[in-house]
């Protein structure tokens, strides 16, 4: 009888050996052709295996095993009879869904880049838990709630809340507060049993290739960071003004990682070494800026590729964020989407960072962190003002990368931002360009 053997086809160039994360079917299940038998982990990427053909398949290797490319992981019986009532059609996969992240909400096409605030202004902010439609995010806690939960020792999760959304209000805290406190129900409620078992999970391929390569650029690259702090003003009024006409001339939102992918690209055109690497005693440069984009997917943070962005239009450089964000959620993202890349923009802030150094994503030089964006006090021609602000932070290789260089880079990205019709002008003052300067 006709044994299919399927061998373990090779996610991409340099890839060796994969590792079976997962059976999605049972030693002696009727597969059918395309449907999804297996995800499998690599060092770059976990990627579906489909069935080559229909029939009863047979397990050769276990969950957990390192199979080298090229290997037969099952075999398929393509002769078998399809089970009685089993349908003839192509069986589906159903699309994974990914976890809820403080940016745009549920309903929205796709997932907030990790990099990408592009939820409302309110949701970029600390003390607000909207989201870009406008609901509240699941079980968040009003600023009133959290406050007096606070003032009386409570801890998140202790309250259930009645708003919309699980929203905690004042009223529920008050409600608690009057039922009185119930320790033992608190400490069941954030998720404790109170056992003192301990479990081990095997690490994926992916994340020990990740960790690796975190240890090897703490290890190898003299790695420093420079901060500087954008005000945001000027853009969120923009967007407020705009968004709506954007998002029905353009088909997509404007969010703020156009803004911060169009400034990065301008400001490495003028700092070069920010955009380079080094190979050996070699260092290259680019004349393209391909620019990663972390984004938030169900295998955790993946770092697509936006490939040419200095050649992008802000409409164009959110459209292929989202595409490549859609993919990352339903897990179809490529190695070759995630391979290469000159420079990282990365951003801890849709989950609340006030600051951080990010790591270089290597073999690039450099990589932007941004931040959330909160109302600070700042002085704006001698007064006073609240302005929303956002801290960001560059990490760059001292080797290839000066201080003078990293420095005036970053602040030419706070200038482009500060004054986003700059951007229009490639970063020269209007004025100059009418006047021929």
């Amino acid at each position: 009888m006709p044994i299919l053997e399927m061998k373990v086809p090779s996610p991409g160039e340099s890839i060796s050996e994969v590792e079976i994360a997962a059976w999605l079917v049972s030693d002696g299940d009727y597969v059918e052709k395309d449907q999804a038998i297996a995800e499998v982990d690599s060092d770059k990427a976990t990627l579906e295996l489909p069935a080559e053909m229909a029939g009863i398949i047979s397990l050769k290797v276990e969950e957990g095993d390192v199979v080298p490319v090229g290997d037969v992981c099952c075999l398929i019986d393509t002769d078998a009879e399809r089970p009685a009532g089993s349908s003839s059609k192509k069986v589906e996969t159903p699309t994974p869904v990914a976890p809820p992240v403080p940016a745009p909400a549920a309903p929205a096409p796709a997932p907030s880049p990790v990099l990408s605030q592009t939820a409302s202004p309110a949701s970029a902010t600390a003390s607000s838990g909207e989201t870009s439609s406008g609901s509240y995010a699941e079980g968040h806690t009003s600023p009133a709630a959290r406050k007096m939960m606070a003032d009386q020792g409570m801890s998140q999760g202790t309250v259930s809340g009645t708003g919309r959304g699980g929203r905690v209000l004042k009223q529920d805290v008050l409600s608690a507060l009057e039922a009185g406190f119930d320790p033992s129900a608190a400490f069941a409620q954030a998720g404790w049993t109170g056992s003192r078992e301990t479990r081990v999970e095997r690490m994926s391929m992916l994340r020990r290739k990740v960790a690796e390569r975190l240890v090897g650029v703490k290890n190898d690259t003299a790695m420093l960071t420079t901060f500087n702090e954008v005000d945001m003003k000027p853009i969120m009024d923009l967007r407020k003004k705009f968004k709506n006409k954007f998002k029905e001339e353009k088909g997509v939102g404007l969010g703020f990682m156009g803004f911060f992918t169009k400034a990065v690209t301008i400001a490495l055109a003028k700092f070069p070494g920010v955009n380079a690497m080094i190979d050996g005693k070699d260092a290259i440069f680019h004349d393209y800026a391909d620019i990663c984009i972390a984004v938030s997917s169900p295998k955790g943070l993946m770092v697509p590729v936006v490939r040419n962005a200095e050649a992008m239009s802000l409409a164009e450089i959110e459209g292929e964020i989202k595409r490549l964000a859609i993919r990352a959620r339903d897990g179809q993202l490529t190695v070759d989407e995630m391979q290469g890349g000159t420079f990282t923009i990365t951003n801890g802030g849709v989950f609340g960072s006030m600051l951080s150094t990010p790591i270089i994503n290597p073999p690039q030089s450099a990589i932007l962190g941004m931040h959330n964006i909160v109302e600070r006090p700042v002085a704006i021609d001698g007064k006073v003002e609240i302005r929303p602000i956002m801290y960001v932070a560059l990490s760059y290789d001292h080797r290839i990368v000066d201080g003078k260089e990293s420095v005036s880079f970053l602040y030419h990205v706070k200038e482009l931002l500060e004054k986003p019709e700059l951007m229009l002008f490639g970063g020269k003052d209007p004025h100059e360009v009418l006047l021929g300067l």
